[in-house]
């Protein structure tokens, strides 16, 4: 005897509220106060304490020691926590794109290349090319040149979740 029932059940979907530009714009800028305050706290006294010079060129060792610390912070946060200081104070995490942590290689391109391609060419001391962080404003993940490169993309944590009937 056969029946033409249909089993359903429901099961949580997974529906990613992105983050936009404008809030990971102030949380950059949040994360660039930490550091200044990182680089206050630590490089800035190491350098006068034991008389290096400061030297003010592009590969002096205050310049190199900085970026150091600029780039360590991003790589590492993003690894070990999927966020910065500023992501968490805004609630926003980054993910890969099968929704988990990103991995190493997509933590280095994202963190390490994305952001010396944003910070490298500078006029009159302000990074030109971070005018590709907009590009996140006109994606349907709200992705940037750096998520794109990486495959990851910035979601809020606490994204919306629905259930979903499925057919069994």
């Amino acid at each position: 005897m056969e029946t033409n029932e249909t089993n359903t059940i429901e099961r949580p979907a997974f529906l990613p509220h992105f983050g936009g530009f404008w809030i990971r714009a102030c949380a950059f800028l949040l994360d660039l106060l930490v550091i200044a305050a990182l680089n206050g706290l630590l490089i800035y006294p190491v350098f006068r304490l034991s008389g290096l010079e400061m030297g003010s060129g592009m590969f002096s060792g205050v310049n190199i020691a900085t970026a150091i610390v600029f780039f360590a912070y991003f790589i590492l946060m993003t690894k070990f926590f999927g966020q910065s200081l500023g992501k968490m104070i805004f609630g926003l995490r980054v993910i890969s794109k099968d929704g988990e942590r990103p991995g190493w290689i997509a933590v280095l391109i994202r963190e390490l290349a994305g952001r010396y391609i944003y910070t490298s060419i500078t006029f009159f001391g302000l990074p030109f090319l971070a005018i590709l962080y907009v590009v996140a404003a006109f994606t349907p993940k709200k992705q940037a040149i750096h998520d794109l490169f990486a495959d990851t993309t910035v979601i809020h944590e606490r994204t919306v979740v629905r259930a979903e009937t499925v057919k069994v």
